[in-house]
C-alpha cells in the first residue's frame, strides 16, 4: 500500500541528515553506550577504528573511555549485522542478535557449499557452550574445541563475543572469546522486537532511507523490513513518516528525527576504516562520491582506508605515521580548508599519542 509522503528531500538534505544523526556535524555529549545506540553501532573489524569512530563523534572522548566500557560490559563486540563484527551497547546486543539470528542461519545454509546439517551444527554449538562454562578462551583454543568442518557455522548457533583485554587499543588482536549469555545478561526479547529495534536504530543513525537500504545494512529480507514498518506505521500516532528522494524512491524515517537544512555547515571530520557512513547502504547521502569509491574500497585492500570529510564529503585519505597524521587530498584544498584539516589532524595525532 502506498504511503503518504511529506515532500521530496534533496541529496544535500539527506547528506546533512546522515551527518547530524552520526554526530558528524557536532560532537555529542553522551556516554559511550548511548552514542552507540544513536549511531546504530560501529564496525569493529579493526580495534583502533572503534576508538577513532567514537573520538570523531564524542566530545572529550578518551581512549580509556571505551576500554573501560568494554571491561565494565556496558558495550560489547560481536558478530551482528551482515555477519560483521560490530561494537554496540550491551542493551542493544541481544535484540540485534536475536532479530537477525534466523536470517543469518538461512543465508549460511543458502550460500555455503559442503555445509554440515543444521542439526549437527546445533549439537556442536551445545558442546562448545559446555566447554565455555569456565570462562573466556583464546581463539586457538576455541579452534581446538571445534572441528574444522564446523568452525565457520557454529557461531550462528552459539552467540560469541570478543572480550577484553583483547580487541582494544592496547591489545588490538581480538583473540579472546566468551559465550554471550555468560558475558551479558540475556533479557526476554523476541525476534520481532529485535527487528523493530534494528529498524529504529538504523533510521536514527542513517535515515531517511528506502526499505532496501535498511535491509542491506541489517542483512534482513526486504519483506521483513516492510512488515516491521507497517507495525511502526499503525496506531493513532505513527512512529514513521515518508518522503521522496530526487529519483522518486520512497524514503522512510522516524517521525521526529532531525532534518537539518541543506545549507547547514559541516566541519572537517576524520573517519576510520570501514566507517558505515561510506558503505553502499548509505550511498544516497553522497558522503563518498562514486568517482572516489575505488580509492577507498579496493579489491586488493580488504581493510579499506581512513578518510576525512570536507563539507560533508570524502575529500581524501589519511594515515598515522611517526607521531603525525599524513593527509592525501583527492583534489587540491584551498588554504582556509587545508588549515581546518591540519588543525583536526593535529588533534587526531594527539589522540593517537
Amino acid at each position: 500500500m502506498a504511503s503518504a509522503t511529506e515532500r521530496t528531500l534533496t541529496s544535500r538534505e539527506l547528506n546533512r541528515a546522515l551527518l547530524a544523526r552520526q554526530h558528524l556535524l557536532e560532537r555529542a555529549r553522551f556516554s559511550v553506550p548511548r552514542v552507540l545506540e544513536r549511531v546504530a553501532g560501529l564496525q569493529a573489524q579493526y580495534a583502533p577504528a572503534m576508538y577513532i569512530g567514537l573520538w570523531t563523534r564524542l566530545d572529550g572522548f578518551q581512549r580509556a573511555d571505551l576500554t573501560r566500557a568494554l571491561e565494565q560490559r556496558t558495550v560489547v563486540q560481536g558478530t551482528l549485522m551482515r555477519s560483521t563484527i560490530h561494537l554496540v551497547s550491551a542493551r542493544d546486543y541481544w535484540p540485534f542478535a536475536i532479530g537477525i539470528r534466523q536470517p543469518r542461519r538461512d543465508w549460511y545454509q543458502r550460500v555455503t557449499r559442503d555445509k554440515p546439517p543444521a542439526a549437527e551444527l546445533e549439537r556442536a554449538a551445545q558442546e562448545l557452550r559446555a566447554s565455555l562454562m569456565d570462562g573466556p578462551v583464546r581463539r586457538t583454543e576455541l579452534d581446538r574445541m571445534v572441528t574444522a568442518a564446523f568452525r565457520t557455522g557454529v557461531g550462528l548457533w552459539l552467540d560469541l563475543v570478543r572480550v577484553p583485554p583483547s580487541g582494544t587499543w592496547e591489545r588490538r588482536r581480538a583473540d579472546l572469546y566468551a559465550a554471550a549469555e555468560d558475558w551479558l545478561s540475556r533479557p526476554a526479547t523476541t525476534a520481532e522486537e529485535g527487528v523493530t529495534l534494528l529498524v529504529r536504530r538504523y533510521l536514527s543513525g542513517f535515515g531517511p532511507a528506502t526499505r532496501a537500504e535498511i535491509a542491506d545494512w541489517a542483512g534482513l529480507p526486504v519483506s521483513e523490513i516492510t512488515e516491521t514498518l507497517a507495525r511502526l506505521r499503525a496506531g493513532a500516532r505513527p512512529a514513521v513518516r515518508y518522503f521522496r528522494a530526487e529519483d522518486g524512491a520512497e524514503l522512510v524515517d522516524l517521525a521526529r528525527a532531525p532534518l537539518p537544512a541543506a545549507g547547514t555547515p559541516a566541519p572537517v571530520r576524520f573517519l576510520p576504516v570501514w566507517d558505515a557512513t561510506l558503505l553502499v547502504h548509505a550511498r544516497r547521502a553522497g558522503i563518498l562520491a562514486e568517482e572516489h569509491r575505488p580509492k577507498v574500497f579496493r579489491t586488493r585492500n580488504p581493510h579499506s582506508v581512513n578518510t576525512f570529510l570536507v563539507d560533508g564529503t570524502v575529500a581524501g585519505t589519511w594515515r598515522y605515521e611517526h607521531g603525525h597524521v599524513q593527509i592525501e587530498e583527492f583534489d587540491p584544498l584551498d588554504k582556509v580548508v587545508r588549515r581546518e584539516v591540519d588543525e583536526e589532524a593535529e588533534k587526531l595525532a594527539a589522540f593517537h599519542a
